[in-house]
């Protein structure tokens, strides 16, 4: 495998053969090394940038975020992902709960599913008019432009999935306990809306896939193969450069000073394992 300047590798096998969990663990890590580079740049620079995931349900969203954030710094990389609006909310501008989130200097905020739940789920399910659909997609590229002049780095991701591997993780979520809670009743009732949704995407991206905030399609049939090609492309499109940092050495412990450990009867939990 040939490395690129990221520091990740370019997979020499042919598209679709099987990715082992060794293999893949061993390009996140290098991809996580550069995400720690990114977090101190973005920190250090004063740099906001937005990154919105969206896609069917059991598209992989939640999995591709738990990879891009589980060795970077919570404060640095926010992830929102908002409830149902309240009755307050619904009387708001549609976009209105989700700017307060943006991003600040210094920040990157993930959207788990963000302002386009008007363009899928509420459209397709009757949450929404067509009408409050239609005016959503015409100003939603005027919102984005004026996010994007803000100084803001919109990044937005669409996790592709096809119809068998969707159906596929979803009968997985009802026969593993670990996985049951991602399966709600809206998730249920979507499912057989398969082409509904996809009229609904292809309308999200005919007027939505802008030259300031375009689209970025990632196939998720396979989920490792999908987490490493989406935060290589993430790296790729937010320029940064490695913070020089001092060498760290532990200091020396102090002495103990007449120190002694109390006789106490601590609570010790069972050890089992």
């Amino acid at each position: 495998m040939a490395k690129d300047k990221k520091g990740s590798s370019k997979s020499a096998s042919a598209e679709g053969a099987k990715l082992t969990n060794k293999a893949y663990l061993a390009q996140l890590r290098l991809l996580h090394v550069e995400l720690v580079k990114l977090q101190e740049w973005v920190r250090v620079k004063g740099i906001k940038v937005c990154i919105v995931f969206e896609g069917r349900d059991g598209a992989g969203k939640g999995g591709t975020i738990k990879a891009l954030t589980e060795r970077v710094n919570p404060r640095v990389f926010r992830v929102v992902a908002l409830p149902a609006p309240t009755d307050r909310e619904k009387s708001q501008m549609y976009v209105q709960r989700y700017l307060p989130h943006l991003p600040a200097a210094g920040e990157v905020v993930i959207f788990d599913r963000s302002w386009y739940n008007r363009a899928g789920v509420e459209r397709v399910m009757g949450f929404c008019s067509e009408e409050q659909a239609e005016k959503f997609l015409l100003t939603a590229p005027l919102v984005e432009r004026a996010i994007v002049n803000s100084g803001v780095i919109l990044l937005k991701y669409w996790l592709e999935v096809s119809p068998q591997e969707q159906t596929r993780r979803l009968e997985a979520r009802i026969k593993d306990g670990r996985k049951i809670w991602k399966l709600s009743p809206m998730d249920l009732k979507s499912y057989g809306h398969w082409y509904d949704y996809s009229r609904a995407r292809d309308a999200m991206f005919k007027a939505t896939d802008t030259e300031h905030a375009p689209w970025l399609v990632a196939n998720s049939n396979d989920k490792r193969r999908a987490r490493l090609n989406i935060i290589t492309d993430l790296l790729s499109r937010i320029p940064y450069k490695e913070i020089p940092r001092k060498k760290v050495t532990l200091p020396k412990r102090q002495k103990p000073g007449g120190y002694r450990k109390p006789d106490y009867p601590f609570r010790q939990i069972p050890e089992k394992f």
